[in-house]
């Protein structure tokens, strides 16, 4: 039986909810064909966002961990492709940090590519009838801070990692200014993606380019 660690990002930027902290409440008790999943909130905070992990991959001992966050604007479950080694916060996060143009880890290499078959995640997720689609951008705030920290630690592990990036919940923009995804889709979604993971050894063959 293998296990997943799944994490979700506390609210930030105001917001009362983060839909991935609210999927991933529901995910704990999803059933997985051949593994279990175990979750973890994660603050909005620079380095205590990378240490939350850390510590529950520690804990935990997972094969695999998929960390989760919200991408407002978004009209898909985006399976990240690439972490860079940048900061530069648009906002600050929960605690105030607001970081200017610095390295997510100094002298670290230039960027890191999700060790999760995202081209499997996405099409799974695609089966199902829920929008998806690989983005080769996870951003500069916390999410892409997060993925990039996480996946530094995990450079020399057989442990594989990667992002996805969740549209907003119905509730986040009733006034139709943004996309939104219902959150029973959102958590159907990503355990279809959960499910990928423990089902590919090897990623597939499938078109995930975009032009721009």
């Amino acid at each position: 039986m293998k296990t997943i660690l799944i994490t979700g990002f506390e609210p930030f930027g105001g917001e009362k909810i983060n839909p991935a902290l609210e999927a991933i409440t529901r995910l704990e008790s999803t059933p997985i064909e051949g593994a279990k999943i175990i979750t973890c909130s994660v603050p909005v905070v620079h380095q205590k966002s990378i240490d939350t992990v850390i510590a529950a991959i520690e804990q935990h001992k997972p094969d695999f961990v998929m960390t989760v966050g919200q991408a407002g604007g978004r009209t898909a479950i985006t399976p990240e492709r690439i972490a860079i080694n940048l900061d530069d916060y648009r906002i600050p996060d929960n605690e105030g940090n607001q970081v200017t143009d610095q390295p997510v880890v100094a002298d670290g290499p230039a960027a890191y590519f999700s060790t999760l078959p995202i081209k499997a995640m996405t099409k799974a997720i695609q089966d199902k009838g829920i929008p998806a689609q690989v983005s080769s951008t996870a951003g500069t705030y916390v999410c892409n801070h997060l993925f990039y920290g996480v996946q530094h630690y995990l450079r020399n592990s057989t442990i594989g990692h990667g992002f996805v990036h969740i549209p907003l919940m119905s509730e986040q923009a009733i006034d139709g200014s943004k996309p939104t995804l219902s959150l029973d889709l959102i958590v159907e979604g990503l355990a279809a993606a959960a499910q990928a993971i423990v089902s590919h050894k090897q990623d597939i063959d499938f078109q995930g380019g975009s032009i721009c």
